[in-house]
């Protein structure tokens, strides 16, 4: 019995899953913890399909495509907090319009070339064919982010909370600010070959957002939110291989079960307490 339980663990591929998701998670948690904070959960889906075009642009020109990813991703963030700064649009409208864009011009360049580049995978992520190669990338890009992160998380909950008062301190909001956004576009990168586009940005809200109603300090819920998303990875993972199930999709079902959890509670406490 013991040895049917511990099979996929033998299995090099199922390894690499496992491994690359315990690589991405602690940047990928702590991102989402301070995007819920922010209410950015918006930018990270943005950011997470405007980079199709760069990476369609970098395999056309020959580059490796995680150059071309960030380089679209960064723009869009970019061009996203200009459009709020300098016009009427509202930052959610601005962040629309320029995600839908990038998308629907990624599609037009995927579509206008001839390419052995499978848009399934990019758009979706291929977990199950993560090589040595990829693990190297996941690994030193989601450990740069984290290790930020752990850097300047209190400087960020500041410019987060009250950027006004963050700036009259004396932080460097801007500086902060777009910190956060190449933060977000290296770690979509980061799960780009794993993950995927459109799942990846399930990973970059969920496990904040569950956590944000399980604990009440910042720093408490950085470390839930990181503990959530490997240990749902994991899961994920595992759960795929033996009901013969996609491993990224597996893994966002069981992020929305943790936070439908996670809501039921906080509204039965929620409850408890006003009934005392």
């Amino acid at each position: 019995m013991m040895d049917m339980l511990l099979f996929p663990f033998q299995l090099d591929f199922m390894r690499n899953a496992f491994l690359v998701m315990l690589l991405i998670a602690p940047a990928a948690g702590m991102l989402s913890a301070l995007l819920v904070l922010k209410g950015w959960s918006l930018m990270g889906d943005a950011v997470s399909h405007a980079v199709l075009p760069g990476i369609v642009l970098a395999y056309v020109a020959g580059l490796p495509l995680i150059l071309g990813a960030f380089g679209a991703g960064l723009f869009c963030a970019v061009a996203a907090g200009h459009l709020r700064e300098t016009s009427r649009i509202k930052a959610d409208t601005a962040m629309g319009v320029v995600f839908a864009g990038m998308f629907g011009l990624g599609i037009v360049l995927y579509t206008a070339i001839e390419s052995d580049l499978h848009l399934d995978h990019i758009l979706f992520g291929n977990m199950l064919g993560v090589g040595a190669g990829d693990l190297w990338t996941a690994g030193l890009i989601a450990g740069g982010v984290a290790l930020a992160l752990l850097v300047a998380w209190r400087a960020l909950m500041a410019q987060a909370f009250d950027p006004v008062q963050a700036h009259a301190l004396g932080l460097p909001v801007r500086l902060l600010h777009y910190g956060l956004l190449a933060a977000l576009s290296a770690t979509i990168v980061a799960m780009l070959s794993s993950v995927g586009l459109v799942l990846s940005i399930a990973i970059l809200i969920a496990p904040g957002a569950t956590a944000f109603l399980l604990v009440r300090r910042f720093a408490a819920m950085m470390a839930v939110a990181v503990l959530l998303t490997a240990g749902a990875g994991v899961a994920g993972v595992y759960a795929s291989f033996w009901i013969d199930s996609a491993p990224a999709p597996t893994i966002v079902l069981i992020l929305t079960g943790l936070f439908l959890l996670a809501l039921v509670r906080h509204g039965w406490r929620a409850r408890a307490q006003a009934a005392a």
